[in-house]
């Protein structure tokens, strides 16, 4: 099966099935969205910090339910992969945090949902120092992620500040 779908925006998307091939299952635009809608908040917040960086990758894998239908996705790790010298560890964490909590349509509706969203970030530094990684945020599962209190705030920016 192959469909051509107009998006509201007047874009065309070509969906498919496993047999065909012609372009994306349904089930990985949700997880593009997911990828595009943060990298969008992330780029965004750390441009107003004035936080420089060379590349940005971000990936999404999410893991679905077996059974019963439908296959709703109850795992999603997203990985942050950025290079910079002068990246700030905490900044990206922060950027990455805000997205996740406040701004990413696509993440609060997962985070509603039976999801959990796993956000983690890698920074690799070309001037010998080594790279940095961490977990900025895990949100879901049936969470509103629009009522998150200013303690479980803090105490996620706590752990996101310990940089491995």
């Amino acid at each position: 099966m192959r469909f051509a779908i107009k998006t509201g925006s007047g874009h065309l998307v070509v969906v498919d099935d496993a047999a065909g091939d012609a372009g994306p299952r349904p089930a990985e635009l949700l997880l593009v969205a997911q990828a595009g809608c943060t990298a969008m908040d992330v780029a965004s917040i750390l441009a107003k910090k004035r936080q420089e960086f060379d590349t940005y990758e971000i990936s999404v894998e999410g893991t679905q339910r077996d059974d019963p239908h439908p296959h709703v996705f109850e795992r999603m790790d997203i990985i942050h992969e950025m290079t910079g010298d002068d990246l700030d560890a905490s900044a990206l964490s922060r950027a990455i945090e805000l997205s996740a909590t406040r701004y990413c349509t696509a993440a609060a509706m997962f985070s509603a949902g039976p999801a959990e969203l796993h956000h983690r970030y890698l920074i690799h530094r070309r001037d010998g120092r080594p790279d940095e990684t961490g977990e900025a945020v895990v949100t879901g599962p049936r969470e509103d992620v629009g009522t998150l209190d200013e303690e479980r705030v803090a105490a996620i920016g706590a752990l996101s500040g310990a940089a491995r």
